[in-house]
C-alpha cells in the first residue's frame, strides 16, 4: 500500500498541472533520409537540440512550443547532403497514463545550412544541383528552399523530470524548388530535463 500511494505521488508530477508552465533543454540525434530519391540512398545520422516549453492545458492534455537546431540531410553514394534547420515544432501531448505521452503536431523550419561533401570537399548544394542540371541541358535553377513545413508525430515518457522523447518527422514541402520529389523524413530521438517556472 505504501509503494502504491509512493508511485502514484511520483506520477502525479509526471505532467504539468493545469496552467503551469515548465521548460526543457533538451538535445539527442536524428537519423533523416530523403524520401522518392535514388536507390543509391543512405540515412544520415546528425544531433539535434534546444528547448521546448510546455502548457498545462487540462490534466491530461499539455501544448509545447519550442525551437531545436536539427541536422538533417542524407547520403547518396559517397556524397553526403548536409543540410540545418531551425525547427519550431508545435504540438499536442496527451497523457495516456501519468508520465506516457502521445504526440502530434506541425513543425515550420528554416534552412540554415545546405551544404555537400565528397572526398573532404565542401560545396553549396545548390551550386551542384544546378551544375548537373546545366550538363543535362536543363533551363531551370533549382535548390535548397528556405523554408520546411513538417508533421511530428510521436510518443514521450517522463520519469522524475527526466524526459525520453521519440518524433517521426513527416515533411509536407517539397525541399527543392522546381523539383517534383524530395521531402524531408526524420526520427529523432532525444532526451530533456523540464524545469517550473
Amino acid at each position: 500500500m505504501i509503494a502504491a500511494m509512493m508511485v502514484a505521488a511520483m506520477s502525479a508530477n509526471a505532467q504539468n498541472e493545469v496552467g503551469q508552465v515548465t521548460l526543457m533543454p533538451k538535445a539527442g540525434i536524428n537519423i533523416s533520409s530523403i524520401t522518392g530519391s535514388g536507390s543509391d540512398k543512405k540515412a544520415k545520422v546528425g544531433l539535434v537540440a534546444g528547448a521546448e516549453f510546455e502548457y498545462g492545458v487540462a490534466q491530461n492534455f499539455d501544448i509545447t512550443a519550442g525551437v531545436l537546431y536539427s541536422m538533417e540531410g542524407a547520403k547518396f553514394g559517397d556524397v553526403k547532403f548536409n543540410m540545418d534547420y531551425i525547427n519550431i515544432p508545435i504540438l499536442a501531448n496527451y497523457y495516456v497514463v501519468p508520465g506516457l505521452a502521445v504526440k502530434a503536431g506541425i513543425q515550420p523550419a528554416f534552412n540554415v545550412r545546405k551544404k555537400a561533401s565528397y572526398n573532404g570537399n565542401t560545396v553549396n548544394i545548390d551550386d551542384v544541383m544546378n551544375d548537373l542540371l546545366s550538363i543535362a541541358g536543363a533551363d531551370v535553377e533549382t535548390g535548397v528552399k528556405s523554408f520546411n513545413l513538417s508533421i511530428p508525430v510521436g510518443i514521450s515518457y517522463e520519469y522524475q523530470s527526466f524526459v525520453l522523447d521519440a518524433r517521426y518527422n513527416i515533411g509536407v514541402t517539397k525541399l527543392f524548388k522546381n523539383a517534383d520529389q524530395g521531402r524531408n523524413s526524420t526520427f529523432a530521438i532525444t532526451l530533456g530535463y523540464k524545469f517550473a517556472l
